[in-house]
């Protein structure tokens, strides 16, 4: 499934974008007020069948009436394979499923990733401590930064803004384009120790956000220049990864940069990609919160909360959810 993001003044009116656009058989996967602007932004998609995509799956897909226990744990399995989710984590998630398979696929799956990921979102954001998007080069980690800065800013708070990625042509230019828009100002730090500078001088009452330049994480002296730059600025660093990407090449990079002390993972490219099983392999592999995706290259549109329900849908999109019992109810608080 891939997502895209509608914005109205009422629900009924954002709802009505969704079905012009996306007809009946669209999936809600979230929707949220802004009290800021009085507005309502509903994140939703249509199932790659609707779509005239390929069926998920290859020889099958995800039916609508499972028949039994043994035949939802085939679909959470068929469903996890397609996306490429590593087999270790495919195996868990599977384990952890049996205990809701009354419940059907889906809920079954939300209750599995309920129970092995932690959903953090950027709305618990600690002021004292700064936030500090890293990963690979490409993922959108400056997008990221000034998605969050605007949406602070729409609630009123003005943030600390500092980029480390100096090295790469335009990288400073990119982010600074934002921040001028948003009436920020924005501090290039060239080493760790400017990084340190810009934290401390940064106003106590106000978020920081530090855009990085993407690292190589097999090279160690990248990584070394990485593990000074978040002892120096006392940040959190937030492991940002793509969908669509490599699930093994995911696991890798994310299991390199553990040792950052990583709590949080935020994925991009939701709106242009099927497969997810590199978010999943990355939060598993750095032993990681989820916190919120993006879906859109706009920056007006701000990072998506997630949560075990939506996830799974995501990765089930064409089954039909079952009423839940409370069972779930329990397991699922």
């Amino acid at each position: 499934m891939r997502i895209k993001v509608y914005t109205a003044s009422t629900l009924a009116l954002a709802l009505d974008q969704v079905r012009a656009e996306l007809g009946e058989n669209a999936i809600i996967l979230t929707s949220e007020p802004d009290p800021e602007t009085g507005t309502v932004r509903i994140a939703a998609g249509l199932d790659p069948l609707d779509e005239g995509g390929p069926e998920a799956g290859g020889d099958g897909f995800f039916p609508e009436a499972p028949s039994g226990p043994s035949s939802i744990d085939a679909d959470v399995r068929r469903a996890l394979m397609f996306h490429g989710v590593p087999r270790p984590l495919i195996d868990r998630l599977a384990a952890a499923a049996t205990a809701l398979m009354d419940e059907g696929p889906v809920l079954a799956l939300a209750g599995a990733i309920d129970a092995v990921f932690g959903f953090v979102p950027f709305s618990r954001m600690r002021r004292e401590r700064p936030l500090m998007l890293v990963g690979p080069p490409g993922v959108g980690k400056t997008l990221g930064v000034a998605k969050l800065a605007t949406r602070l800013r729409r609630a009123g708070v003005a943030a600390t803004i500092i980029t480390t990625d100096t090295r790469r042509a335009g990288g400073v230019e990119q982010l600074e384009a934002f921040t001028r828009i948003l009436g920020v100002n924005l501090t290039a730090a060239e080493t760790a120790a400017a990084a340190s500078a810009a934290v401390h001088r940064a106003p106590a009452d106000r978020p920081v956000l530090i855009d990085t330049a993407g690292i190589n994480p097999f090279d160690d002296d990248e990584l070394a220049e990485l593990d000074a730059l978040v002892a120096a600025s006392g940040a959190e660093p937030v492991l940002v990864t793509a969908a669509g990407n490599d699930p093994e090449e995911a696991l890798d990079i994310a299991g390199t940069l553990a040792h950052l002390g990583i709590r949080r993972v935020m994925a991009t490219r939701l709106d242009t990609a099927r497969r997810l099983g590199s978010v999943l392999a990355s939060a598993f592999a750095a032993r990681a919160a989820l916190s919120e995706v993006s879906a859109s290259s706009r920056v007006a549109d701000g990072p998506i909360v997630i949560n075990p329900v939506s996830l799974a849908r995501l990765i089930m999109p064409n089954t039909v959810d079952p009423v839940p019992t409370p069972a779930l109810e329990e397991a699922m608080p």
